[in-house]
């Protein structure tokens, strides 16, 4: 079954996650169940649109000793299918949003599935 597309080629939410994901060492952008997902080689650390009925919000993997104060924050969510392993999802409205927290958050969801050589580079080593 192929899903849906969720979101239009010029979405200005998609478009301003992608240039957080995309600078990480060796991210990719890859189209699956419709929606953006971002990957650190092979592994996903970033999906824009939880569901079909929450398609603003941006799923990420915490850091396992932030989730829980992240989870008392109205803004964040357990997402279908990602939460019972741990992933956490954000409400964003374009105006409102704070980019530079997520920014933070999809950097540290990016350390939880890269690559040592890949956090080498992000962080300078090499």
């Amino acid at each position: 079954m192929e899903h849906p597309q969720l979101f239009d080629a010029g979405d200005r939410l998609v478009a301003r996650v992608r240039g957080l994901c995309l600078r990480l060492p060796e991210s990719v952008e890859v189209e699956a169940w419709g929606r953006p997902t971002f990957r650190a080689g092979k592994k996903i650390f970033a999906i824009v649109g939880s569901s079909m009925d929450r398609p603003n919000t941006v799923v990420f993997k915490p850091d396992p000793e932030e989730a829980r104060a992240l989870r008392e924050d109205e803004r964040f969510f357990s997402p279908p299918y990602w939460g019972p392993s741990g992933w956490l999802a954000v409400d964003l409205d374009t105006r409102d949003a704070d980019w530079t927290e997520l920014a933070e958050l999809i950097e540290t969801s990016y350390r939880q599935v890269a690559l040592k050589r890949q956090l080498a580079v992000l962080d300078g080593v090499m």
